[in-house]
């Protein structure tokens, strides 16, 4: 399907109203629904990583993460759903058993790409702000991953 046809069909569905606002926006800037999905994955996948690992160290490091995480998601959520209503569409991952400190440091840097293409579908600063406090909570945890061994 060529880009033209898109375009024109994206047109027409807009145009008969089975596409709202909040979408088209997302179409266009990246998917504020992917990268919650995504964080809310995170939360159990970081969990298994927490409870598989052998490293004390580690163990306390995804700890904090995952008890952290899923107040900073509803705190997203919520506020965005107060002002364009509820959000649908969310998507889930497979979990995966923790193989290495590396394996999880790969993991949390892909969640901040996935944060980095998909925040600019989010235009108020109060939710960029959270944003920010996840992305506070993911890079203490790769701190901590890093170099507190």
């Amino acid at each position: 399907m060529d880009n033209k046809f898109k375009n024109k069909l994206f047109e027409e569905v807009k145009k008969r109203g089975l596409l709202s606002e909040q979408e088209e926006t997302e179409k266009k800037s990246g998917s504020l629904t992917e990268m919650l999905s995504i964080l809310l994955h995170s939360r159990n996948q970081i969990h298994v990583f927490h409870l598989q690992t052998e490293s004390y160290a580690e163990h306390k490091a995804l700890g904090d993460f995952y008890e952290g995480i899923g107040d900073l998601i509803d705190g997203i959520v919520e506020s965005h759903q107060g002002k364009h209503g509820i959000i649908k569409g969310y998507g889930t991952g497979k979990i995966e058993d923790y193989k290495s400190g590396e394996q999880v440091i790969t993991y949390l840097e892909k969640i901040d790409s996935v944060i980095e293409k998909n925040r600019k579908s989010v235009k108020e600063s109060y939710i960029q702000n959270q944003i920010d406090e996840v992305q506070t909570l993911l890079y203490s945890t790769l701190y901590k991953m890093k170099f507190l061994k």
